[in-house]
C-alpha cells in the first residue's frame, strides 16, 4: 500500500539560487530513497506556488492552478522513485508532471489544448549540464555522509527540515552560538568538498 503523502502547512516560500539545483536534487533524492517527510515539506513549500503560477500563466485559473500543484507535488511524492537526476532537474521533472497534469484536465473538461504551455522557469538542460547536476549530487551526498553526526544532523534541520536556528535551538537544547558554529563549520567542509571536485 502507498504511503500517502503528509500533511503540509504551508509559509512564505523561501528563495534558492539556480546554482543550488544539486542541492534540490538531494532533497528529492531523500524523498525517494527515504520517504522523508521534512523533505517533502521543503520541497513543496518551495515549489508549490511557482507551479501555481506557472500554471495561471498557461491559463488556468487560481483554484484550479492551486488544486493542480498541490496534485503534482502529491505525484511526485508518489512517484518520487523514478526521478533520477541524471536525466532531468528537480525543477524540469516537477514542472513535466504539473504540465500533464494541466492538459489531462484540459482532456477531461473537453476543452481545447493549449498549442503550447510556456514552460517553467529552467530551460530543459542539455546532457552536458545534466552530466555536471548528477555529479555534483553524487558529490554533495558523500560531503554531507562524511560530516560528523553532529554537524549533519543541524544541516539537515537548518536545510531539509527548514527550521530556524531559533526553533533548532529549542528542539535540541543547544545554545544559538553552538549551533551556528557548527552550521559554519559544515557549511565549509561541504564547500571545501565541492570545491575540490572542481579542480580534479
Amino acid at each position: 500500500m502507498t504511503k500517502e503523502p503528509p500533511r503540509i502547512v504551508t509559509h512564505s516560500p523561501h528563495t534558492a539560487r539556480k546554482e543550488d539545483a544539486a542541492l534540490w536534487a538531494v532533497i528529492l533524492i531523500r524523498i525517494r530513497d527515504h520517504r522523508d517527510e521534512a523533505a517533502f515539506a521543503t520541497l513543496f513549500e518551495h515549489y508549490a506556488p511557482r507551479i501555481k503560477a506557472f500554471l495561471m500563466r498557461a491559463g488556468a485559473d487560481p483554484t484550479e492552478a492551486e488544486e493542480c500543484a498541490q496534485e503534482t507535488l502529491t505525484t511526485a511524492w508518489v512517484k518520487a522513485v523514478q526521478f533520477d537526476p541524471s536525466r532531468a532537474s528537480v525543477a524540469t521533472w516537477l514542472f513535466t508532471i504539473a504540465r500533464n497534469k494541466r492538459i489531462d484536465r484540459l482532456r477531461k473538461q473537453r476543452r481545447p489544448e493549449p498549442e503550447d504551455l510556456p514552460w517553467g522557469p529552467e530551460p530543459d538542460p542539455d546532457q552536458e549540464s545534466l552530466l555536471g547536476l548528477q555529479q555534483e549530487t553524487e558529490q554533495l551526498g558523500a560531503a554531507m555522509a562524511a560530516l560528523p553526526d553532529k554537524q549533519r544532523e543541524l544541516v539537515e534541520k537548518a536545510y531539509f527540515g527548514d527550521m530556524t536556528h531559533s526553533e533548532i535551538a529549542q528542539a535540541t537544547g543547544l545554545p544559538l552560538g553552538t549551533i551556528k558554529s557548527r552550521l559554519r563549520l559544515a557549511l565549509d567542509r561541504l564547500r571545501h568538498a565541492m570545491q575540490t571536485r572542481d579542480t580534479k
